[in-house]
């Protein structure tokens, strides 16, 4: 009997498991897309205007970074596709050479300004209130304007925590509406779309969305709906849920994750992708993310703290330069916090290499094969060997694929 949806073309992704995890889901593998080879598990900076505040592209690229987010809704705005067609997409618009993820992001934030039918998404614009349509097929016609790598479907959004009927309207449409991304997708050769998964904290409306994602076989898949206020404990039963019945030949993206207890159990659930603007967000308040914690450098306790941002840290930041052997200290980022930009890019450069450095170190514990005893010495350090404080959530997730952060064994 002949499928009644339409089926992706051939695509322009390649997804090879290079190691799997012994004892978890985790696993190491090696995504190619048009613009290069990405190594997951990958954590994505969120570029949402073709440009990752406080950052030129040659500092990200220099940082390692071999694929980012932009947002599908805002360049649609500004520049619009006009201007994006004009100059040859988003990789040319941004000088970024590198692979680039487009989706609808921020769905959830921008519901008051919207009203959902099955026709689409009818926005008030953010900067001048004027009306704009966002069907299934406009979303993939302004991803083939900019061109991403990755181009995400149109999908119906509830808020995580939303019950009832709607959460179930929300899981149909979103598969009624990725037959119409499909079919729209003008550039299947050279633009990868991946399916969202939908159905809130339903796990049988989660069953229900995998099963008919799947059949659709897209390049790659989205854990969406998820990171909106939810309990951790709910939210990492979803994702193990969802990746026990995902495809495992390939990629598997949750959606708006950044916290690296969160990535990194994520992780060990079976995910290969994570984006959030929780890096560059956070360096705008004075917040330096570290092995040990998070550091608000605006505290007074910073102002004759004369050490790097974080010990033994490789970013361009914190490393020693050549004048005296001394990387930029804690005392300059908190005098520049509250006053100078520069101290925001300064924190963002760090705090984006923390991100990739996290997710490049997980990747060589999965393929030696030491990703259990990695997580501990995650964990233990975070929370300065205490295990009393660390997240039972945490410790509950893990126990549910065979690693037990209590247990000093190795």
């Amino acid at each position: 009997m002949q499928s009644v949806f339409p089926q992706v073309a051939k695509s322009a992704l390649t997804y090879e498991v290079v190691a799997q995890c012994s004892t978890s889901k985790a696993r190491a593998a090696n995504m190619t897309l048009p613009h290069g080879l990405v190594e997951t598990p990958m954590f994505m900076p969120v570029a949402t205007q073709a440009s990752l505040k406080g950052l030129t592209p040659e500092q990200l690229e220099d940082l390692g970074c071999k694929i980012c987010l932009n947002n599908t809704y805002h360049l649609g705005l500004k520049p619009g596709k006009d201007v994006l067609d004009a100059i040859g997409g988003a990789h040319k618009l941004q000088s970024w050479p590198r692979n680039i993820l487009t989706g609808i992001f921020q769905m959830v934030s921008l519901l008051k300004l919207a009203t959902i039918t099955e026709e689409g998404v009818r926005f008030l614009s953010p900067h001048d209130g004027t009306p704009m349509l966002l069907t299934p097929e406009h979303s993939i016609e302004l991803q083939n304007s900019i061109g991403s790598d990755i181009i995400m479907q149109l999908d119906d959004v509830v808020h995580t925590l939303t019950t009832g009927p709607r959460v179930e309207e929300a899981m149909h449409r979103s598969i009624r509406w990725l037959d119409r991304c499909i079919a729209a997708n003008k550039n299947p050769e050279r633009q990868n779309l991946f399916a969202i998964i939908q159905g809130g904290l339903d796990l049988d409306l989660r069953r229900t969305c995998c099963i008919e994602m799947a059949n659709r076989d897209t390049p790659g898949i989205a854990i969406g709906g998820l990171s909106g206020g939810e309990a951790k404990e709910q939210f990492c039963k979803v994702v193990s849920y969802c990746t026990d019945l995902l495809p495992r030949n390939k990629p598997i993206y949750v959606m708006g994750v950044g916290y690296a207890e969160d990535m990194l159990v994520s992780v060990a659930l079976g995910v290969d992708l994570f984006d959030c603007v929780y890096p560059t967000r956070t360096a705008r308040f004075g917040n330096a993310i570290t092995a040990k914690g998070v550091l608000n450098l605006r505290n007074k306790c910073f102002a004759t703290d004369y050490g790097p941002v974080e010990e033994d840290c490789t970013c361009p930041i914190c490393t020693p330069k050549s004048n005296g052997g001394m990387g930029i200290t804690r005392s300059l980022i908190h005098h520049l916090a509250a006053k100078e930009t520069s101290g925001a890019h300064m924190l963002t450069l760090h705090n984006v290499h923390y991100q990739l450095n996290l997710m490049r170190a997980a990747r060589q514990a999965i393929i030696r094969d030491e990703f259990p005893s990695f997580l501990k010495d995650f964990f233990a350090t975070l929370h300065g060997g205490n295990k009393e404080k660390f997240p039972q959530w945490a410790v509950d997730a893990l126990r549910t694929v065979n690693i037990d952060l209590l247990d000093d064994s190795r």
